[in-house]
């Protein structure tokens, strides 16, 4: 049908004339509300953009001299943080002389990455940065999905209603 007969059928329903496929020969047209079109259109992006999951970067620093609880209560605190889905830098930080003694640094991170390979891989490997030795761990695939232990505890105890 020409423009002009389908611009009367629309201006009669009180609707939009909205060209869909300008390219097409003949374009194509459709009568629509295009402020109902609108809001429908943004309302989907927003749900899209709602359910995107960032991921984040999350430091836990370490020291050279650090005591066997001390590591413990950060390893699992990265594996707290790569339940969640986010990345994790492990970073040893030198004072001093000990920045001649990298290996000791090395020496902890390689245990970190031997410790969390079940949840872990290794993203970018140990490197030294100024004072600094740092190494990127990332969730291996499907661990988000999976509940961490204590989220699997916490379901235990509200199912059998004892605290």
């Amino acid at each position: 049908m020409t423009p002009q007969e389908a611009l009367k059928m629309a201006q009669e329903k009180e609707l939009d004339l909205v060209e869909i496929a300008p390219e097409g020969k003949p374009p194509v047209c459709r009568i629509m509300n295009f402020g109902k079109f609108l809001y429908q259109r943004n309302k989907r992006a927003h749900e899209a953009k709602k359910h995107q999951k960032q991921i984040l970067i999350k430091e836990v620093k370490f020291r050279v001299k650090i005591d066997e609880h001390d590591y413990q209560f950060k390893k699992n605190h990265i594996v707290r943080f790569l339940h969640d889905g986010n990345k994790v830098k492990a970073t040893i930080m030198f004072r001093g002389r000990e920045r001649s003694h990298g290996q000791l640094g090395q020496r902890i991170l390689n245990r970190l990455t031997e410790e969390l390979t079940e949840v872990a891989q290794t993203e970018i490997h140990a490197r030294m940065e100024g004072n600094l030795m740092s190494l990127v761990l990332a969730p291996k695939k499907g661990l988000a999905e999976k509940k961490r232990p204590a989220e699997v505890g916490a379901a235990r105890r509200d199912d059998t209603g004892a605290e």
